[in-house]
């Protein structure tokens, strides 16, 4: 059972997908060292000392500013749901990116967009969907480019945000506790793997629900973690563990998942509320805490190790998932992690 569930995660295309970003990877290694030393150079001038801002694998940029960070990031929509579901595709942009500077410990300023359609009418759904999310998250649509006059359709939203302290993909520890938390208020989509907890909840909750990570950040109980991506749960631990040069065991029985929906294809679901985060033994209970506070799903799925790999266990079984010290997936790693 376990062999035939890493066999279906390892080939899926949310995973294998991750290996593109060995192309910018490879272009950028050169790069990021200069960008991130100027940068801290500058903020350290106008502010004094300041933390290192973090590197290239984030899911946000994070450049010092004053006695914080700004946060830049951004997502393209997977070009078969924009045709597909063109109005949830136009949501589902200015939410990844919501939740993408959330994961960071951040709260978000605006977005701009860059849309494109083959007539006025197909940009109509995308726009309704944007303009949606916009409001029910609070965060203003600010700028961008639209051309009706495409010969395809294609979209992409970029998003600001502000973290007093952050959350990184790059400070899992060996012996931190891995918590999964998840909204189950909702369904999965009826073409597609993506869990909408979104659409039909109240905004204030939204909101409120996101203000967990900031809070946490802020507190002091968590400085790792990532939203879960469409590389689902295993894909994105899988991120997680490259970039701080660790390896986990992930118990697959735990990690929060609707009745109805089999275990392969809830760890490969990009939800519309999931993230996942490696902290402290001693402040897992008040991390867990917070999220049932919001009426979130969350759990103890794993620990961290020094493994470089990805160990799945369930039943009493287990089984490597990924070896990253011999097969990168991004190619994005901490200095001197392997």
């Amino acid at each position: 059972m376990l062999g035939g569930v890493a066999a279906e995660l390892r080939g899926a295309i949310g995973v294998l997908a991750k290996r593109d970003v060995q192309i910018p990877a490879r272009y950028l290694s050169g790069e990021r060292g200069a960008a991130l030393a100027a940068s801290a150079g500058d903020a350290a001038g106008a502010a004094g000392s300041v933390e290192r801002p973090a590197a290239l694998g984030d899911d946000c940029a994070a450049i010092p500013d004053g006695d914080g960070y700004l946060l830049l990031a951004a997502e393209g929509i997977w070009p078969a749901f924009l045709e597909g579901d063109p109005r949830f595709a136009g949501y589902s942009a200015v939410m990844v990116n919501v939740s993408d500077v959330y994961a960071m410990g951040g709260r978000p300023i605006a977005v701009v967009d860059v849309v494109w359609g083959t007539s006025a009418g197909a940009l109509e759904p995308v726009w309704e969907g944007m303009v949606a999310a916009s409001r029910a998250y609070g965060v203003p649509i600010v700028g961008g480019h639209t051309s009706a006059r495409s010969p395809y359709n294609a979209l992409a939203v970029a998003i600001a945000g502000r973290a007093r302290r952050l959350i990184t993909s790059f400070a899992a520890r060996p012996g931190d506790v891995l918590v999964a938390a998840i909204d189950l208020r909702g369904e999965m989509h009826a073409e597609h793997p993506f869990w909408n907890a979104s659409t039909g909840a109240d905004p204030a909750r939204l909101r409120g629900d996101l203000e967990v990570l900031p809070a946490l950040a802020e507190a002091g109980l968590c400085d790792a973690g990532k939203d879960i991506s469409m590389g689902g749960v295993a894909g994105t631990l899988l991120m997680l563990l490259e970039t701080s040069g660790a390896g986990a065991v992930l118990d697959l029985e735990a990690v929060p998942r609707p009745r109805d929906v089999p275990l392969a294809r809830w760890l490969l679901a990009f939800p519309s509320y999931g993230f996942l985060l490696s902290v402290r033994p001693a402040v897992a209970g008040d991390v867990l805490s917070a999220f049932a506070r919001r009426g979130i799903a969350s759990a103890a799925v794993g620990a961290v190790d020094g493994s470089h790999r990805l160990t799945l266990q369930a039943a009493g079984e287990r089984q490597t998932l990924w070896d990253l010290s011999a097969e990168p997936l991004t190619g994005l790693a901490r200095e001197g992690a392997r």
